[in-house]
């Protein structure tokens, strides 16, 4: 939608609200609701303001304490929410609303450095010096429950009743099952904007995916998150539940698996080749890349103390760092022929910010084009059954130590990323060190 398309709309009374958002630390849509006459008077030139606790708050919306862009010292002050009229949209399933995605920047002009979509779009400038833009794709996983969010909270999220009681990966039957959700969903995603390919059952109790077509990485990040907001919202709406959480329960977890191609100005594929597996000598160095850095970068892959319970061997989630051709077993699998030819990342889990995974994916992508890496030979069999070599990270405190412990977070990301991300996966650490959990309660109170 155009701002004169806006305009219209607002006169003829057909929108009446305007959301504007950005996405947070842990990829989260926040914002305000806007009058749509406001909006267009005040905000789609000069932009509006939000607190700048929101990059420095855990997920209970708790300031935290030990961030250098924002605290009590520092007096909580505003950033400036300069909204992106390239994102203006329908939001088919709030009536008579829009949706406009915002850039956050201080009030001299500067960027704020810790911004998941600023990082983003640094990283995509460092792609674009090499005549470069990046294609991504995102599939993204959930589990649908019956019953309300606020059913599920009051049942501390025990006896949840999941819309599949057995395996339904692609099955029809078990498919039919929440049609009526997924169809909503696919159809008021497509009036958002957004390209919806199909949906699927996977293998968890109730679990499915809904895929969309691979578009620019700014464009497919923003709306990721969209639909990640947006398909909690319809399911509210039916009095239904869902969760990209990565492990909700001891079954397989929801993934989001991230595809990723180059092209150059033209159009034309990059990481394809005349070269070993149809990769060109940049393909193979961007494969490389990803092995390198995969460690030390996990954390922008894996940004939660739940994240790491995914990886357990034979679950389709990745424990070996390894690459491999159309391999589900290894944490890299290289998709596709020619045109098509891209890499899958299938470390992140459906609770990935997805404007970070991506950002890192091209960081080390380049760092390994930059430095004439090679990937090795592809796996060949089993990645889960093979002992020696890297393996992923097992706990949020052990990726905090990589990153910690490695000179590159900083390098591609920045001292003020680096630092600002670290400090969000220490604040996480601290509260899940200081919480009581059921486990502990059900082995202990009695027993011990």
């Amino acid at each position: 939608m155009t701002l004169e398309e806006l305009d219209v709309a607002v006169e003829a009374g057909r929108i009446d609200t305007v959301v504007i958002a950005f996405t947070d630390m842990q990829g989260r849509l926040q914002g305000k609701r806007l009058t749509a006459r406001y909006f267009l008077e005040e905000v789609a030139g000069h932009g509006a303001e939000a607190c700048d606790y929101l990059l420095a708050v855990d997920v209970d919306m708790n300031p935290v304490d030990g961030y250098a862009m924002s605290s009590w010292e520092h007096g909580y002050g505003d950033l400036v929410l300069q909204p992106d009229l390239s994102t203006l949209r329908p939001v088919p399933w709030q009536e008579g609303a829009v949706l406009v995605l915002a850039d956050l920047r201080w009030h001299d002009g500067r960027d704020v450095a810790a911004s998941p979509r600023q990082i983003l779009r640094h990283q995509l400038a460092r792609l674009a010096e090499h005549g470069w833009t990046a294609h991504v794709g995102t599939e993204l996983e959930f589990v649908v429950y019956h019953g309300t969010y606020e059913d599920a909270w009051r049942r501390g999220y025990r006896d949840l009743t999941p819309a599949n009681l057995y395996n339904v990966d692609y099955s029809l039957l078990g498919g039919a099952r929440v049609e009526p959700l997924l169809r909503r969903i696919r159809n008021e995603m497509t009036g958002a904007g957004m390209y919806v390919e199909s949906a699927k059952g996977e293998c968890n109790r109730g679990q499915h995916e809904i895929a969309f077509r691979f578009a620019e990485a700014l464009r497919t990040c923003d709306d990721h998150a969209l639909y990640k907001t947006g398909a909690k919202e319809i399911a509210a709406q039916e009095g239904m539940s869902l969760t990209f959480m990565a492990k909700p329960d001891e079954r397989e977890g929801n993934s989001c698996h991230i595809h990723l191609s180059l092209r150059d100005r033209y159009g034309t594929p990059v990481m394809a080749g005349e070269g070993p597996h149809g990769l060109s000598p940049e393909g193979a160095g961007f494969i490389a890349g990803q092995l390198a850095c995969m460690r030390e970068l996990t954390l922008l892959y894996a940004p939660n103390i739940n994240s790491y319970k995914r990886y357990q061997p034979g679950s389709f989630a990745p424990t070996a760092i390894r690459w491999g051709l159309d391999n589900r077993t290894c944490a890299l699998r290289l998709v596709g022929r020619h045109s098509s030819l891209r890499i899958e990342n299938r470390v992140p889990g459906g609770d990935v910010n997805p404007y970070l995974a991506v950002a890192a994916m091209i960081a080390a992508g380049l760092h390994g084009i930059e430095n004439g890496l090679e990937p090795g030979d592809p796996c060949d069999g089993n990645a889960y059954g093979m002992s020696g070599g890297p393996v992923v990270a097992r706990t949020l405190r052990e990726a905090l130590d990589d990153w910690e412990a490695s000179p590159l977070p900083a390098a591609v990301l920045g001292d003020e990323v680096a630092a600002h991300y670290a400090h969000y996966a220490r604040s996480e650490l601290a509260a899940y060190e200081r919480a009581v959990t059921d486990w502990e309660l059900f082995r202990g109170f009695e027993r011990l």
